[in-house]
Formats: structure tokens, C-alpha cells, sequence
């Protein structure tokens, strides 16, 4: 999940009518004035060019749809609904986009909306659509009742309570969703495991604690982020000013772990990465459409004073934990440890539809700093830890170069899609190599603290 723009569409449900887009951008949650995107984002959206557009309907390939949808209406072997056919039909016309581009019903699109503000019932993990239908496991969320059950990044549910899926239902991941204390059912498929096997789990009410802290050593402090979320970077800042308080007012360095974090808002992610750079750029993002553009850079004010940075990432990481990573390592502000990341670099807008459901569209690819697409090739570490020999056949390809219909990316190579993914990397090791990383010189590292 990455930068939201929520924006509202009439939407008129007319075969052969071209339709325009009205909307007005709800301004970035969470975000520091310097952070938000530039005054025109707030300006309505057109369609470009909308008389054009509005020329060139192809009418033969409308009325070959009109022939077919008479033709299922007429001769197919039992009677279907209209209100059916065009919802398969709207489904169609995103399936073959990109994986992230899906229509969200009316539940589905709240829910959405409940994940990204930390309290939802459901079973706690990110997950991706593949084109079989079947579910892509990116992250399950720490301390939900997926990563209790042993749910791991790579993972792909193939079935829920027993169902199958279809290739052409959009969102599978609503049977996830239930009331707390009910119980589901998924069947998994994972590399290494001969047969897929079924694992049950209890529902709960998810309240994603998405940043934890502690110190690894006299002066040298840890914060892991699980996801971004509305109150990601607040919460953020309150760690880090308790971390420096039980340092005695200064830390020696900072380990930020975002291992397995699937992503979320971007505007999270802008802020944490604002509170850490004194100056220069933070991401970029293109489309379009003007309202697709905008770019946010950095304010005075450095919260750790210019302390060292390590920041532990794997083949989890994704879209907006992508974002934190490629900005401090752009900025010369931190080195990266890990391995390669997951390469999400495209935009999702939510469009709200007038009728509750909503269209989650990949609007625009995002830029680092310095001006590198990371889609569908991640950012390559400084640092690159491998997992133990036991665990070296867990997890493959987990990467968005893997999945079937990405967008491709501007640096992609010609090999097999997916082969240089990097590796998932569990427990405490990488901590302990990012902490060595962490204590080497401070001039390799740093930046001057901050004036004040």
C-alpha cells in the first residue's frame, strides 16, 4: 500500500459514454507542511484531453461487448443477472492492468480504509492477488494472529475454508475478514513443503502497534516498524524522544528495523524520513496526470543531531518502507543492511465510487532521491546478510519482478522475472550484524548534527 490520494468519482455505468473525472484530492494525512505535494495537487482531476478522449470511443469494440453480453444473456446454460455480468465486467476491465489495480465492493473498501488507520478484525497479513486468483503472502504483521499461526512472506493461500479460488474475482482477501473470536481456515502452498497444508485461525481484532523500540546497547537503540499507518510517524517521534531519554539526551546510533514491512501510506513514511534529514529530497512521484506529480523533500531539523543510521531490510520490504529506505541511503544518511527488497514502486489512488465501492488504481511510479525508479528491481543493500543454510530454500522469488503482469520497471533486466530477488530474513541475527554495522565509524555513515 502506498501513497492514498482518496479521491471521489461520479461514476455513470453507460456503455458507450466516455466518462469524465471530477474530484477534489483529500490533503496527505499526517504530513508536515513542507512534506505535502505542491498546491496544484489540490486542483481538480480532468481527464486529458477530455473532448478528445470523448471522440475516440471505440465503438467496435463496444458493440463486440454489447454482442457478447446479449449472447451470455440469451444462450448461456442458466439465466445471468445484469447486475452480475457488469460487475464482472467492471472487474475485466482491471484484472489485466497490474496486480495492485483491483475494484473494492463496498465492505471491501472499507475495510481498506479500516487497515490503513491500525483497527480492523481479520487475521493480519498483506497480501498480494495473483493472476490464478490465488493469494501471495508479502508480510504477515507482527504479533497478529497470521504471524502466531506461523504464516510466512512467500506463503500463497490457494483456498479459504475450503473455497477455491477463481481467476476473475478481484479482491479475494474478503473471506479473511470476519468478527473477532470466528474462526477461518487457509490452505497454503510454500516452497520447500511437498503438499499444501491448512492452517486455522482465530480472528481478532487487529490494533497494529506498527512502531516497537528498545536498546540494544548502552547508546545504541533499535525501533522496528511493522507498516505505515495514519499514526506511524507520531508514534515515531515518541519513541525516539524515549530513546534518547534513557541515553542520556544523545544516542550513539539507530538501528531502524523494516524487515517484512509491506508498506502503507506514504505520507508515514515522508514524515519519518523528514524527522531524519535536514535537507534534501525525499521522494518523487509521476503519472499522468498532474495530480499524480508531486515531490516532497526534507525541513531543517535532524531528531537524532546527525547520530548514525542503519536501516535492516529484506525481501519483505516494500512500497513505502522502500520509500524510507531509498531516501536515507539517497541522502547520504544511512547505510542500508539486509537483502535486496521487494521493488514496489508504483502508486495505488483510492477512487470512491458513488455507490460505496471504490477502485484501488495504480496512478504513478515513485522516485528516490536520486531520480531511480526501484519497480520490479528493489534497492540492493550495502550490507548484504543471507538467511542460515537451513532456511536458505524457505522462501523464492518473493519479489514484485515475479509477479505475472507487473508494470516494468525502468532498470529491469532480461533475465528470468524474479531472479534476483532477495531473501526473507527472520529473527535476531541481522539486528546483531545491523548493530556491528552500526558501531563502525561514524564518519563512514553520518552527516554533521544539525545547527539549533
Amino acid at each position: 500500500m502506498s501513497l492514498r490520494h482518496l479521491v471521489l468519482v461520479p461514476l455513470a455505468l453507460a456503455i458507450a459514454v466516455a466518462l469524465p473525472v471530477a474530484a477534489q484530492e483529500t490533503p496527505p494525512e499526517a504530513g508536515p507542511p513542507a512534506a505535502r505535494p505542491s498546491e496544484a495537487a489540490d486542483a481538480p482531476i480532468e481527464s486529458p484531453d477530455a473532448e478528445t478522449t470523448a471522440s475516440k470511443v471505440p465503438l467496435e469494440e463496444i458493440r463486440r461487448y454489447v454482442s457478447v453480453y446479449n449472447a451470455v444473456k440469451q444462450a448461456y446454460v442458466e439465466p445471468v443477472g445484469d447486475d452480475k455480468l457488469m460487475h464482472s465486467a467492471i472487474r475485466g476491465l482491471l484484472f489485466d492492468l497490474d496486480p495492485h489495480s483491483v475494484y473494492l465492493d463496498k465492505d471491501d473498501a472499507e475495510s481498506f480504509e479500516e487497515q490503513s488507520r491500525g483497527a480492523y478484525d481479520g487475521v493480519g497479513v498483506e497480501l498480494m492477488r495473483q493472476p490464478d486468483g490465488s493469494l501471495r503472502v508479502i508480510a504477515p504483521i507482527d504479533d497478529t494472529p497470521a504471524a502466531r499461526a506461523g504464516i510466512k512472506a512467500g506463503d500463497v493461500i490457494t483456498a479459504i475454508d475450503g473455497k477455491p479460488f477463481k481467476p476473475d474475482e478481484g479482491d479475494n482477501s474478503g473471506p479473511l475478514r470476519g468478527s473477532a473470536g470466528s474462526k477461518v481456515t487457509l490452505t497454503i502452498v510454500r516452497e520447500g513443503k511437498d503438499k499444501p497444508f491448512d492452517v486455522t485461525i482465530q480472528r481478532e481484532t487487529i490494533r497494529i502497534a506498527s512502531v516497537r523500540s528498545k536498546m540494544l546497547e548502552p547508546g545504541f537503540g533499535y525501533i522496528r516498524i511493522s507498516a505505515f499507518q495514519a499514526d506511524t510517524a507520531a508514534d515515531f517521534e515518541t519513541k525516539i524522544e524515549a530513546l534518547k531519554a534513557q541515553a542520556g539526551g544523545k544516542l550513539r546510533g539507530l538501528v531502524i528495523d523494516l524487515r517484512s514491512n509491506p508498506g502503507g501510506l506514504l505520507t508515514s513514511a515522508v514524515q519519518i524520513a523528514d524527522d531524519l534529514l535536514d535537507s534534501g529530497k525525499i521522494v518523487s512521484t509521476r503519472g499522468r496526470i498532474a495530480i499524480s506529480d508531486a515531490e516532497f523533500s526534507a525541513t531543517p531539523g535532524d531528531r537524532l543531531g546527525g547520530a548514525p543510521l542503519v536501516v535492516l531490510v529484506d525481501a519483505g520490504s516494500a512500497s513505502a518502507a522502500e520509500v524510507l529506505a531509498g531516501a536515507l541511503r539517497d541522502n547520504g544518511r544511512a547505510r542500508i543492511v539486509g537483502s535486496r527488497t521487494f521493488g514496489k514502486g508504483s502508486v495505488q489512488t483510492v477512487l470512491p465510487l458513488d455507490n460505496g465501492d471504490s477502485v484501488k488504481l495504480t496512478t504513478a511510479r515513485y522516485y528516490t532521491p536520486s531520480g531511480k525508479s526501484i519497480q520490479a528491481l528493489g534497492i540492493t543493500p550495502d550490507v548484504v546478510l543471507h538467511p542460515p543454510k537451513e532456511d536458505d530454500k524457505s522462501v523464492r522469488n518473493l519479489s514484485e519482478a515475479s509477479l505475472p503482469g507487473h508494470l516494468r520497471g525502468d532498470e529491469e533486466g532480461d533475465g528470468q522475472p524474479g531472479d534476483n530477488a532477495g531473501d526473507v530474513l527472520d529473527g535476531d541475527a541481522p539486528i546483531t550484524a545491523a548493530l556491528v554495522e552500526l558501531k563502525k565509524p561514524v564518519a563512514s555513515n553520518a552527516k554533521p548534527a544539525a545547527k539549533q
